[in-house]
């Protein structure tokens, strides 16, 4: 049953930019008690399930002759993000970079491409019954139409591509984008976001890139499409694998993007222990970034009882839930929490020295940023998705319903898994189970 026809009053929404006018208020108005724990009561409503579709056939039928051999993988990876597409249970979604895992080869991991042939797509998908429906599927290409495919750029920054045994190299691509969130312009563009470059990608209705926003300094050359290097410097720290992960549309259009990870600045280790991520927004408009802010993770104990290693944390999502409020989810690979969290003038960091290189300690560096001066964000739990039964695994994007109600949607990855195990001796995948699911889930009470 759809939320919608719960019998609900209808819920006002602002013409703007889309987003319910109430959650604000209601966001808001939460008791004192929420701010130390969230209520108990958000509830699974309603899940649907993405069938099996040969990734082949879905390929070829956007980009004939992209895929020669899909090594029996279908249709995954749609979970990276989701967008509301304006009709009730319709949603824009994004693929990754397609199928990759890992497999060590003498001692050390290589990144593997079983479908080097593959396209990131955009997908419209309609939640019917407990099925997840493919109603469109726009192919991300070139300027001249090409496929931007999903390899990694630059040699010497980014993971070098193998094959799906790990046995024979694959070449670069600097057009390649791992695409991991997407937002829906007025005028029926999208903006998408990139782990590699970190990037931004601004792409035509029809899944042309226009322009892709670097940070400056990346020199990314020989591609097929204009690269603007707009972005803060700093960004060239990102850590391998953890760019841009989660981006979300303010109301005017402005756009806020998440770093996966913090930073590794000055070096691999700060970033591996820090705690300290960082948000920026971006101005369609002047095409630059207008802000920057500093997200602090809970320690990884709290966000997953267990874990003890603080490289786990990561940002898979964000989303705006009116006005100047977000709900950021922070997780591990094992457990997941929403938080709510408020952009603020004061909280801008950018141009501070904290993007400069040469500044000792580093942001990534400070035990407790606030007590350094930094205007870290607050935030308060919303909830925690693992005390919410039928909430899967590795949930990436996160959307708004309604007033009460969100869609949740996981990544799962191909089917794929890592090791030499992944395929069996005539190279086809081993599938994992593990399906691309929708979950509705209602919020808690009083939140």
């Amino acid at each position: 049953m759809s939320p919608h026809a719960t019998g609900r009053r209808r819920v006002h929404r602002s013409v703007a930019a889309g987003v319910p006018l109430v959650v604000l208020a209601a966001l808001a108005t939460a008791g004192p008690a929420a701010a130390g724990a969230p209520a108990h009561d958000a509830r699974v409503t309603r899940a649907a399930a993405l069938g099996d579709i040969p990734l082949g056939a879905f390929s070829d039928r956007l980009l004939p002759g992209t895929v020669d051999d899909d090594r029996g993988v279908d249709l995954g990876g749609i979970g990276s993000d989701i967008f509301p597409a304006g009709r009730t249970d319709e949603f824009w979604t994004i693929t990754d970079r397609g199928p990759n895992g890992q497999i060590k080869v003498g001692g050390t991991k290589r990144r593997t491409f079983p479908v080097p042939g593959f396209d990131p797509a955009i997908v419209r998908i309609r939640v019917s019954g407990d099925t997840v429906k493919v109603l469109r599927a726009i192919p991300v290409t070139t300027s001249s139409g090409k496929p931007v495919t999903g390899l990694p750029n630059q040699a010497g920054r980014d993971e070098a591509p193998y094959s799906y045994d790990a046995q024979r190299p694959l070449s670069y691509n600097p057009d390649g984008l791992d695409t991991e969130g997407i937002v829906r312009a007025a005028d029926g563009s999208f903006w998408l976001a990139d782990e590699y470059g970190p990037s931004l990608v601004h792409v035509s209705a029809r899944g042309r890139v226009l322009t892709r926003y670097v940070p400056q300094g990346l020199n990314l050359t020989g591609t097929d499409y204009p690269v603007v290097e707009a972005l803060p410097a700093v960004l060239l720290h990102r850590k391998v694998n953890r760019g841009f992960e989660g981006m979300a549309q303010l109301p005017g259009g402005d756009l806020v993007l998440a770093v996966q990870s913090p930073l590794s600045l000055p070096d691999t280790a700060a970033g591996e222990s820090s705690r300290t991520a960082r948000l920026l927004r971006f101005s369609p408009k002047k095409r630059a970034v207008t802000a920057e802010y500093a997200y602090r993770f809970d320690p990884v104990g709290v966000v997953d009882p267990g874990e003890d290693d603080t490289s786990e944390l990561k940002i898979s999502s964000v989303v705006a839930v009116g006005g100047d409020r977000l709900l950021v989810e922070e997780r591990t690979d094992r457990a997941a929490r929403l938080h709510l969290v408020r952009l603020s003038r004061a909280a801008d960091i950018l141009d501070s020295r904290w993007d400069d290189d040469a500044t000792s300690p580093s942001l990534e560096q400070l035990d407790d940023p606030a007590a350094s001066g930094v205007p870290v964000l607050p935030k308060r739990l919303v909830v925690d998705l693992g005390t919410v039964a039928g909430v899967p695994g590795k949930i990436e994007g996160v959307a708004l319903v309604d007033h009460a109600t969100l869609a949740l949607v996981n990544d799962n990855d191909f089917g794929m898994t890592d090791g030499a195990g992944a395929f069996d001796a005539q190279g086809r995948l081993v599938d994992s189970g593990i399906e691309t699911t929708v979950t509705y889930m209602r919020l808690p009470r009083g939140m």
